[in-house]
């Protein structure tokens, strides 16, 4: 997901270079949507320079360090959408990957977003269906399991609560 990151942070701050990215993603505690270490986020910007997702250009301002700015190309567009879809498709147990999807919600088509969301719903409604399959026809399951998956379950109702709430938002 680091790359949905790098890219989608390029495209709200174009000309940025590696050092302010890897601060807006501290800044904005990205960290606890995707595990990042400064080694993997600079190992991932050199990934999406090699295919040619983002270029370097000259700093805006000449200062005395020089930094390396970059831009995202055509190739790395396609690319940002095509991890939107990843990314936003993949249901996670807590939707973590949906999350990091939904930071760039402003930067993606709007219909695709709704496309989105409305997987994650179908999915969650899937997962809730064979909770209570399980929770209510199998009897021989210890007791702590069936919490569990109570609670697996209430987690899911509340998820697809919020994805109707994010729905009707992008509707309105």
């Amino acid at each position: 997901m680091i790359p949905l990151l790098i890219l989608g942070l390029l495209k709200q701050n174009p000309g940025s270079h590696g050092y302010e990215l890897l601060a807006l993603m501290e800044e904005r505690h990205y960290k606890y949507i995707v595990n990042f270490t400064k080694g993997s986020f600079y190992y991932n910007l050199q990934q999406l320079e090699d295919k040619q997702c983002i270029v370097k250009v000259d700093p805006s301002s000449k200062s005395s360090r020089e930094t390396n700015n970059y831009v995202i190309t055509e190739t790395g567009e396609r690319e940002f959408e095509q991890l939107m879809v990843k990314v936003g498709a993949k249901t996670d147990y807590v939707n973590l990957s949906f999350y990091a999807a939904l930071l760039f919600a402003n930067e993606y088509n709007r219909e695709e977003l709704t496309k989105l969301i409305e997987i994650q719903i179908e999915q969650s409604k899937q997962k809730i269906s064979l909770l209570e399959q399980s929770i209510e026809h199998n009897e021989a399951l210890p007791v702590h399991f069936k919490k569990m998956l109570e609670n697996s379950r209430a987690h899911h109702l509340v998820n697809v609560k919020w994805f109707e709430e994010l729905l009707q938002e992008k509707l309105s």
